[in-house]
């Protein structure tokens, strides 16, 4: 099988179709029916509930020119000619198992499989966020995770070892948990030859080495930590190791990385637990004390059922937080808060808490707009009400003045005022529509086209979105596009089996500028967002390599010049621990952390770290919205939001 990476952009969104045959019949494969790409393979919708897994050769553009990945690809692809034959059949039914072989042309050479498409579903590593987690609920959480458990415990009876068990190869649909990723698995001769290195049972380790890396097959047992590891990010947002540890005798401090292999808990009292996760004393003390002895003294066994059938949660009437104790451990019960604090240079004032969730804010005029969502209602901050119905982590929620617009997939609804408009069909990649606004437009795509539409003048009647001058600017690949806009200049970019380009747009001048250079990286794009000033673009993502978790900042300028690159480890505490929380100001980035803001800058070396604001710090968590007007800084957190005053 050829990638043809050598063709232009343009003609690659054409033109890049791959051919592959399947019980002797042939089929075109191109970018447009891409669901799915990893660091080892890409997968496709062929079509009538079917999905088509190809692994990347040495010669496929997201690895040629790279030694050692194209190597692993040749390895990879050396392997599979054994091992897909064999594979095991009659596995459990949340397993994506391979169904047939697809082949080249000649039919002697094994390029991926078909199995079974799990439409509608989403990673569980989603499920981690909090805001996504809040959305869920602690029951959805833990019927997921029984419904998890018992497909690991019917793999394991069937004599397979999962290996590179990941919140990445588990879906989720409903209260489904689907496992894919199976041509990895461990059974009989075959080893599972990859891993991610947070899921990794550091009793498979060499305690000398720098980070967790196997040493030793993976086991039962081993899939039982990472299941464990699982339990806990997807009820507390935060993983067994997350944090930050701070210990006071400088003797005591080894690298992040290296804290796994030292059981350096997110329990131990020198650790700095994340803001933004939630607060581990919700759980019951048999499920805790459970977690602290498979993490802190290496208990290991099949993860007891009754502590998942027996989890409870609850809201509490004083502060809405949810919890699985007998009382809650962590409301105030009533008692009055201060609304302004005053630390250092910085004046902090709460204009507003809620209950519920904040789920969506931006600034109109000098003043935030925002969404919330509290006793089963969404409103506007003027107590406008937009839907009633539980919390939806699937909604999508956009500010453009008194309109609200709300997304769920592929279709988009204007309200305002008791009025709605006539809703649109967009692109949507996994969960998000392509759909974005800024103060004078509304930009969307539709059929791989981007369109613009100008805002509606204030008093006038409403109208469809898709209705009166929706404006070409310009042609994109067809579900495989997310974008975003600022006041003067607009980004995306789409990334299908061997296509990957980035674009740029000016929001007064129609058409787009695809010629972007952007250094992608090999692994697994997982998350992607995109903070835009009136010059330049700050692209973030967070990927997978080589088992590690890394985010990546690009500095793009209007014309489409690369400006800069940082990388950084995700969860080292310092500004790119993170992708989310980023604001774009006056040529630089405000960052929240949780140590406090930090302005980000482009020097030579790329964008760095130039000042920290540590006053900010008992205001502002890693993750949180910042909105920058001529007024000042608001910080936007899931209950609060608060203005900053910053001397």
């Amino acid at each position: 099988m050829k990638w043809p990476f050598g063709l232009a952009a343009r003609r690659g969104r054409e033109t890049c179709a791959m051919e592959v045959y399947i019980d002797d019949k042939r089929f075109r494969v191109r970018p447009q029916a891409s669901i799915g790409k990893g660091g080892e393979a890409d997968v496709f919708d062929l079509g009538g509930g079917l999905a088509l897994k190809l692994w990347k050769g040495p010669d496929h553009p997201d690895v040629a020119g790279v030694s050692v990945e194209a190597r692993a690809a040749a390895d990879r692809l050396a392997l599979v000619q054994e091992k897909m034959p064999l594979f095991p059949a009659g596995l459990p039914a949340r397993v994506a198992s391979p169904m047939a072989l697809a082949k080249d042309r000649k039919g002697s050479t094994i390029l991926g499989y078909t199995m079974r498409l799990i439409a509608g579903a989403e990673p569980l590593m989603g499920l981690g966020e909090p805001a996504r987690r809040r959305a869920l609920g602690g029951e959805g959480a833990a019927r997921i995770l029984r419904d998890l458990r018992a497909t690991v415990a019917a793999l394991h009876h069937a004599g397979m070892v999962i290996g590179d068990f990941n919140d990445l190869n588990v879906l989720v649909r409903d209260d489904e948990a689907h496992i894919v990723d199976a041509d990895s698995f461990q059974f009989g001769r075959f080893p599972c030859p990859v891993y991610t290195e947070r899921f990794v049972d550091p009793l498979l380790c060499e305690t000398s080495e720098p980070r967790p890396r196997p040493a030793r097959p993976f086991t039962a047992a081993s899939d039982w930590y990472a299941f464990a590891v699982m339990v806990m990010g997807t009820l507390l947002c935060v993983g067994p190791y997350g944090g930050v540890y701070r210990p006071r005798d400088p003797a005591k401090r080894v690298p992040e990385a290296a804290r796994p292999l030292r059981r350096i808990t997110v329990f131990d009292p020198e650790v700095r637990y994340p803001k933004p996760a939630i607060p581990y004393g919700v759980l019951p003390d048999d499920l805790l004390h459970t977690l602290s002895s498979i993490f802190e003294r290496d208990a290991r066994a099949p993860f007891p059922l009754a502590l998942l059938e027996s989890l409870r949660f609850t809201a509490c009437v004083s502060c809405g937080a949810e919890h699985a104790r007998v009382r809650c451990p962590v409301c105030d019960h009533g008692a009055a808060r201060e609304v302004i604090v005053v630390r250092g240079h910085v004046k902090a004032s709460r204009k507003f808490a809620t209950s519920g969730t904040v789920v969506a804010a931006s600034l109109v005029g000098d003043a935030p707009a925002y969404v919330v969502h509290e006793g089963g209602v969404y409103k506007r901050e003027d107590g406008a009400e937009l839907a009633r119905g539980p919390l939806d982590g699937a909604l999508r929620f956009w500010i453009q003045g008194k309109t609200t617009f709300i997304g769920r997939r592929g279709r988009v609804v204007a309200f305002e005022a008791g009025q709605t408009e006539q809703a649109i069909v967009v692109d949507v990649l996994g969960q998000e529509p392509a759909f974005v606004v800024n103060d004078r437009y509304r930009w969307f795509v539709h059929g791989g086209r981007l369109f613009r539409r100008a805002a509606r003048p204030f008093g006038s009647p409403l109208a469809g979105l898709a209705e009166g001058a929706a404006e070409p600017w310009g042609e994109v690949l067809a579900g495989q596009t997310r974008i975003w806009a600022g006041e003067r200049l607009g980004f995306g970019f789409y990334r299908a089996g061997a296509v990957s380009v980035v674009f740029t747009w000016d929001t007064e001048r129609r058409g787009i500028r695809d010629s972007v250079k952007l250094p992608w990286p090999s692994g697994q794009i997982v998350a992607a967002d995109a903070a835009i000033d009136k010059e330049r673009v700050w692209f973030f993502v967070t990927y997978m390599r080589a088992g590690r978790t890394m985010n990546r900042c690009a500095v793009i300028a209007e014309s489409g010049a690369l400006l800069g690159v940082a990388e950084a480890e995700a969860g080292d505490g310092s500004w790119l621990g993170s992708i989310a929380g980023k604001t774009a100001i006056g040529g630089a980035l405000l960052v929240a952390t949780d140590s406090g803001l930090v302005r980000v800058e482009l020097g030579p070396g790329g964008p760095a770290e130039a000042r920290r604001f540590p006053d900010t710090e008992p205001f502002v968590q890693e993750g949180a919205r910042i909105l920058a007007g001529s007024a000042g800084l608001w910080v936007v957190g899931a209950r609060e939001i608060t203005a900053l005053g910053m001397g």
